[in-house]
């Protein structure tokens, strides 16, 4: 995994843009304030085809590919499923590193 992904999710989390959890994240959806989508790659095919629907529906772009304990880890958890960024710049950048390392 890209440490230098997971490393920028949590200068999200310090800098306070981040959403974590399914509840919280939906909620954020529905009030038009989320620009990225991190999805882990073991969650539910539920909760993966929700989130995708939403994303494509409100034209936000998604992730979908470290485990949930990767990305728990980032964020101080045991695991976690969905997490939300708010600020377009740092979703930008997210993107930006999720791209470089599916690309070596």
């Amino acid at each position: 995994m890209n440490n230098k992904f997971l490393q920028f999710i949590g200068l999200c989390k310090k800098a306070g843009k981040l959403i974590e959890g399914y509840n919280k994240c939906e909620e954020y959806i529905t009030k038009d304030k989320v620009k990225l989508i991190i999805i882990s790659e073991d969650c539910s095919n539920n909760t993966r085809d929700k989130f995708i629907g939403y994303c494509n529906k409100k034209n936000i772009p998604f992730i979908n590919g470290p485990t949930k304990e990767e990305l728990g880890n980032t964020v101080g958890r045991v695991e976690i499923n969905i997490l939300g960024v708010i600020d377009k710049n740092m979703s930008e950048r997210l993107l930006i590193l999720w791209n470089e390392n599916s690309n070596k």
